[in-house]
């Protein structure tokens, strides 16, 4: 993954810059200029709005007491589509523009979610969680991620439970329904 991470950071750049005189011979260079200035502007705008709509659907879901429908995962797509956008090129804007979709959006979501399922399950990637103060008072390690019933790790050599960091064994927290001590009011949602 580093591999083509870097590669993608070293090609990319030239991909774009050769872009850029291409279609500067094609239309000029004022007309190039332009565009690049444009697109970076218009980035930073669907960007903004597309947050804001993001975190808005987010504090709904939430005061319906419901799970987000766009995770945390499409906030990061935005901000990356919208970050895209502003870096001049053809395949930057491209790409960044695709971000800024929701469908696309959904589309990588989904897939970036099932590829993590996919390796929680079969054990290649660890999920720890930590807990402590008023939601459930101590330290508990999870493993096994946020699935209910899902693999504990066990030591392919002896079957045994892994060691966390600290050479103790990982175990499921005790308390399964931790407790909140909380006050709720309800008030009325803000329009922006």
């Amino acid at each position: 993954m580093f591999r083509y991470l870097l590669l993608a950071l070293i090609v990319v750049p030239f991909l774009e810059l050769y872009l850029l005189l291409a279609i500067g011979r094609q239309i000029g260079p004022m007309p190039t200029l332009a565009w690049v200035l444009v697109s970076g502007l218009v980035g930073t705008a669907l960007s903004r709005r597309e947050g804001r709509r993001v975190l808005r659907h987010w504090r709904e879901s939430m005061a319906r007491g419901q799970v987000p429908e766009e995770g945390i995962l499409s906030g990061v797509l935005v901000l990356a589509g919208g970050v895209l956008l502003v870096i001049p090129g053809v395949i930057t804007d491209v790409v960044g523009l695709l971000l800024l979709l929701p469908p696309v959006r959904r589309l990588i979501s989904a897939r970036v979610r099932r590829t993590l399922e996919r390796k929680v399950r079969a054990g290649s990637m660890h999920v720890t969680t930590f807990g402590g103060g008023a939601f459930g008072g101590g330290f508990h390690a999870s493993v096994g991620g946020p699935f209910p019933g899902g693999p504990v790790p066990r030591s392919p050599r002896t079957g045994a439970l892994e060691p966390d960091a600290g050479g103790t064994e990982a175990r499921r927290p005790q308390d399964p329904q931790p407790e909140v001590d909380a006050e709720f009011t309800e008030e009325e949602p803000r329009r922006s």
